[in-house]
């Protein structure tokens, strides 16, 4: 079976960065870990592990407000998108990511994990999301 290269998906948060990869045949998203912001090294870590795993894409999910438009956090994320595009040769692409955050809470809260016990996984479940709903509309 041929290896192709993985997509990496992005859950950007004000205290933390989820991040998720795909399968060699993008076709599973899979949580990879959480990224502290105030380590000021999100950008680098980033470029670090799509080396790693050999990233082709990045997805970049975007928080549009309920009625598609855009507020201050879509606004981020977008910056944050542009400054990522001068880091990497990586195809970015951002993704409309409304209510990741809180489909990942509950499918934790589901799987019976405690909000404190969770904290540390919410954003790579989000991220995962995010990168499932990306790769689910490629097929």
């Amino acid at each position: 079976m041929k290896s192709e290269a993985r997509i990496l998906g992005i859950d950007l948060g004000d205290a933390r960065v989820g991040v998720a990869v795909s399968d060699e045949l993008a076709m599973l998203a899979h949580p990879v870990e959480t990224i502290a912001v105030r380590d000021d090294g999100v950008l680098e870590r980033i470029c670090e592990l799509s080396t790693s795993y050999r990233v082709a894409e990045i997805v970049v999910g975007v928080p549009r407000n309920m009625d598609g438009s855009r507020g201050p956090a879509a606004q981020k994320a977008l910056d944050f998108i542009e400054t990522l595009r001068r880091k990497t040769s990586c195809r970015i692409v951002p993704w409309d990511e409304r209510l990741s955050t809180v489909q990942a809470q509950r499918q934790l809260h589901e799987a019976g994990r405690k909000s404190r016990q969770h904290r540390a996984v919410i954003d790579q479940a989000a991220a995962q999301i995010i990168l499932q709903s990306y790769l689910d509309s490629r097929v």
